[in-house]
């Protein structure tokens, strides 16, 4: 009897259970550095998340959900909750010139994650290409390889200024001939993410004519992901690529509550576009997740019912979160530029990239080790500093990953408590430094 049943599991066993679509796509950073960060970390600036509490006025309308209308407790409508989706198309109407129909213009989703994933499942085919401008937001790769597609890889490259001055992400650039030679026949889409996460790169009128251009030349689509569209310093302006001459029909414009109203675990996204795009979306969506929470939506409904109200006014909520990010960013820059990491000062986004070139006799050396030196130092930083912040190298594709591992990557959308606890660990490690 034990014999015929051990031998029947092998025999069950044997076939390879996994679908092909998941070959080589089963790490993920954000799994392992999440992990190392609760182990160790005193202070973490790794994971892309404020510590500080949302605004009022969006946690009351929670709330008022709650205690309100107990419909709201059963589910809305599959593609976005109608009051959600009436208030996202009139203020996009705004940002981007045009009418907007709340019904096939806009697709709320489950976070902006979601809404890449429905893009890429409803546009992407086997064999299509699809280009991804490095460093890039690490789901992407994965994503168009799961859908068939095959990813094509183009470096923002950068030109540090002469005068010793520190670098900023402006300084990061395309090469206009090799983005263009990177087009063909085979290209369905390119993924553009501005601003840019890791490097808090905002892409400039000319940059985004450029992609666009090579768009409307090619016929090719354009994934837009803008979560972090509010979230830019130094008066600069944030500019939406579908609002370029030709680039409406072929753009999907990806959003997120949770970047917006810093409430990253309402997982609130939604996807602006047109409706030959949009359709097919709403068919991965239907088959897929169908709904997203009620509640959630019914609450950042009314926060962008006030951000309309208040739209451009010093009171909005979308001015003064920037102005109170910028000051977080000046304050990391400087911590980090004071003990010799040289920061690359972003242009929006949560997060900054510094170099760690200069750290390298602190890190013991790993012989046998190929993991970029990046991925050693963050590891070796977050247990023997508690301090952790996510290596750059993640955010690159594994033929360039080694082109790139003199850099980590630090989130400053943190209470200035945790600011100040990551400034004491980084002056201590200065004064360890200078004694040794």
């Amino acid at each position: 009897q034990t014999h015929f049943l051990s031998h029947s599991l092998q025999a069950k066993m044997s076939r390879p259970v996994q679908a092909r679509r998941l070959e080589g796509i089963d790490k993920n950073i954000w799994v392992e550095f999440v992990k190392l960060a609760a182990t160790y970390s005193k202070v973490n600036l790794g994971q892309g998340f404020p510590d500080f509490p949302p605004p009022d006025f969006l946690t009351e309308a929670f709330t008022r959900a709650l205690g309100g209308n107990h419909m709201l407790h059963q589910y809305t409508r599959a593609f976005g909750h109608p009051p959600l989706v009436t208030v996202l198309a009139q203020f996009f109407e705004k940002l981007l010139g045009r009418d907007l129909d709340p019904m096939t213009n806009v697709m709320v989703t489950v976070g902006a994650y979601q809404a890449l994933f429905c893009c890429f499942q409803a546009l992407v085919d086997e064999g299509d290409e699809v280009i991804i401008i490095e460093p890039f937001f690490d789901c992407y790769e994965p994503m168009v390889r799961m859908a068939g597609g095959t990813p094509v890889f183009v470096p923002l490259r950068p030109n540090p200024p002469k005068d010793g001055k520190l670098m900023s992400s402006a300084d990061w650039q395309l090469d206009p001939a090799e983005l263009a030679s990177k087009f063909s026949e085979r290209t369905k889409a390119i993924v553009l993410n501005s601003p840019n996460n890791p490097l808090g790169k905002v892409f400039s009128r000319g940059e985004l004519g450029l992609i666009a251009e090579l768009c409307v030349k090619h016929d090719v689509l354009c994934i837009s992901d803008e979560v972090y569209e509010w979230l830019i310093y130094d008066g600069k302006q944030h500019i939406r690529i579908a609002s370029l001459q030709g680039m409406w029909d072929r753009t999907v414009t990806i959003g997120s509550a949770g970047k917006t109203f810093s409430v990253t675990g309402w997982k609130v996204g939604w996807v602006v576009g047109p409706d030959r795009l949009l359709q097919h979306l709403r068919t991965v969506h239907q088959n897929s997740v169908y709904h997203c929470a009620t509640i959630a939506q019914e609450a950042v409904a009314q926060g962008f019912q006030r951000e309309l109200r208040l739209y451009g006014k010093p009171e909005s909520y979308f001015v003064q979160l920037p102005k109170e990010l910028q000051q977080k960013r000046d304050w990391l820059v400087q911590s980090l530029d004071g003990v010799g990491m040289k920061p690359i000062i972003p242009e929006g986004t949560y997060f900054l990239v510094a170099d760690i070139s200069q750290f390298k006799s602190d890190v013991p050396d790993a012989p046998n080790s190929d993991e970029p030196y990046d991925y050693r130092f963050a590891k070796w930083m977050v247990k023997s500093k508690g301090l952790a912040a996510i290596p750059l190298s993640a955010f690159y594709s594994e033929a360039h990953k080694n082109n790139y591992t003199n850099f980590i990557r630090f989130c400053f959308a943190k209470e200035e408590a945790t600011l100040k606890a990551a400034n004491d660990i980084l002056q201590k490690w200065k004064q360890e430094k200078t004694s040794s």
